[in-house]
């Protein structure tokens, strides 16, 4: 791998990265997702998106149809070669395998050198902050889908969705629909908007497990809407995770988004993992609000994170007039500017969430590095990858405890992440028990060598008083089949030792 050349002007910040590719990337570019969904069959797998050459492990036995998870284990093997050049771009720490990305990345060496030149040098100028960030949105509102005026630079996930809520104009008795997996990044302004302007939100619960559709989840906010309507409720927007992060569920932004234009709502998307594991075009799913974080899939510092934000019309996306919005943090406000009606902005919404007093510009310009890193991999071929990481090891979960276990869905292409929860239990009942939770992922850390990092988390079960505490692993570009496969066996025997 070259090293990195010292930058220390933005502009260099957005050249070329200089990660060494392979001489010859694999041309076998089939999206598994099209095939993967109930019915399609493993066996009608093609080759992994941008993944080709390997000896295929020694799976297959003659005269045996190999399992799905075999088959699924033969496509992360077949560019074995390139994606541990790929793994090649960390520092992580040998003693651990990290499997927790949903909860922070690790920036590439190429985004630490960049970062540390940057810093030295702000120090060595003193160098001021004041910006509007417009070069690092420009290099980065590509890779989504969108124009520099709407995609905004905020702190993190929660932030971004801070600026999302708290700006918009709400009434009281205005009402939110939203699910029952939310996080506190969005749960708490929505708790600020109904303390501070007399709002009420509404929780479909969600179902867990594989045994669910895309469209189940257009049914249910659905029919919560008109409910609330026949009622006399004014619902003026929907709030929703995609994934949720309780279970990994990718509740289906096109369905919802449906839903929004026939009734006319407000959108409002908790993505904290969708920057650098889901490759979108956010401009076409017509959101009004994504905001996700920087430091997880994507891997870049902490304290950063990418607020989408519907800034024109685009008729074919989304129709409808966009929200009346104020900025609630910023340095860039004199009055207020009328949204747009057409397919032209009337003015850079994203510069008003992104500009707030001096700002640590190295921390930008080291999101937008680690932005290209990915860019230049390919943000289909990572996503296709994670997410047959993450097929793989749900189904050697439920070779080994059973398809029940799983609280994510398997089966259909349109609800897959790379997060996977399950109840890794003998006892099945111990799944509400949070101690015991706890203590399986410590000891899947203090157990082995290395050890495991994942965690656990709490979810809301249709028909259990008790929450469940389920663990969580998620699986990125840094993992490979033979990771998952120790995991397996790692969570197999640690749950036989605490039976």
């Amino acid at each position: 791998m070259h090293s990195a050349e010292p930058r220390t002007q933005a502009a260099n910040a957005h050249s070329e990265p200089s990660i060494q590719a392979p001489e010859r990337w694999s041309s076998k570019r089939r999206d598994f997702l099209r095939v993967l969904g109930a019915g399609a069959g493993l066996a009608a797998l093609g080759p992994l998106a941008g993944c080709g050459g390997g000896d295929g492990g020694g799976i297959a036995i003659a005269g045996t149809l190999p399992t799905a998870a075999d088959q699924l284990r033969l496509r992360l093997l077949e560019d074995e070669a390139f994606w541990t050049q790929v793994q090649g771009m960390f520092v992580l720490n040998p003693a651990k395998t990290f499997m927790n990305i949903g909860t922070a990345g690790s920036m590439p060496k190429l985004v630490l050198d960049l970062f540390d030149e940057e810093n030295r040098a702000k120090a060595r100028e003193s160098a001021s902050g004041y910006s509007d960030l417009m070069d690092q949105r420009k290099a980065l509102a590509p890779a989504f889908g969108v124009d520099p005026d709407e995609l905004a630079l905020s702190a993190n996930t929660s932030s971004g969705l801070c600026h999302a809520i708290l700006g918009l104009d709400w009434k009281s008795g205005d009402v939110v629909v939203t699910t029952n997996h939310e996080h506190s990044g969005g749960d708490v302004p929505l708790r600020i908007a109904q303390a501070r302007h007399g709002i009420e939100v509404s929780r479909v619960a969600l179902p867990v497990g594989n045994a669910q559709r895309a469209s189940d989840y257009a049914d249910l906010f659905e029919q919560r809407i008109l409910e609330l309507r026949n009622a006399g409720k004014r619902v003026r927007a929907m709030m929703w995770s995609s994934p949720t992060y309780k279970t990994g569920t990718m509740l289906p932004i096109e369905e919802l988004m449906a839903v929004v234009r026939k009734y006319e709502l407000i959108s409002i998307v908790d993505g904290a993992h969708l920057p650098g594991m889901m490759h979108y075009d956010y401009a076409r799913l017509g959101m009004d609000f994504m905001s996700g974080a920087g430091h997880k899939w994507q891997c870049g510092p902490g304290s950063t994170g990418i607020l989408i934000v519907r800034n024109k019309i685009r008729s074919a996306a989304n129709p409808l007039p966009l929200p009346k919005w104020y900025p609630v943090h910023t340095s860039s406000f004199a009055k207020p500017m009328e949204r747009s009606t057409n397919e032209t902005a009337s003015f850079d919404i994203a510069a008003q969430v992104s500009v707030c007093g001096s700002m640590h510009l190295p921390l930008w310009n080291a999101l937008v590095k680690a932005g290209q890193l990915w860019d230049q991999v390919g943000r289909k071929k990572i996503e296709t990858y994670d997410l047959t990481l993450a097929s793989y090891l749900k189904e050697r979960i439920a070779e080994k405890w059973g398809v029940d276990r799983l609280y994510s869905p398997k089966d259909d292409p349109k609800l897959l992440s790379a997060i996977t929860s399950f109840n890794p239990f003998v006892n099945p009942a111990d799944i509400g028990n949070k101690e015991k939770s706890a203590s399986f992922v410590a000891r899947l850390m203090s157990d082995h060598s290395p050890g495991f990092l994942i965690r656990n988390v709490d979810v809301p079960v249709i028909g259990s008083e008790a929450r469940h505490w389920v663990v969580r692993v998620s699986t990125h570009l840094w993992a490979d089949a033979a990771d998952i496969d120790r995991l397996v066996d790692a969570m197999w025997g640690t749950s036989r030792a605490m039976a």
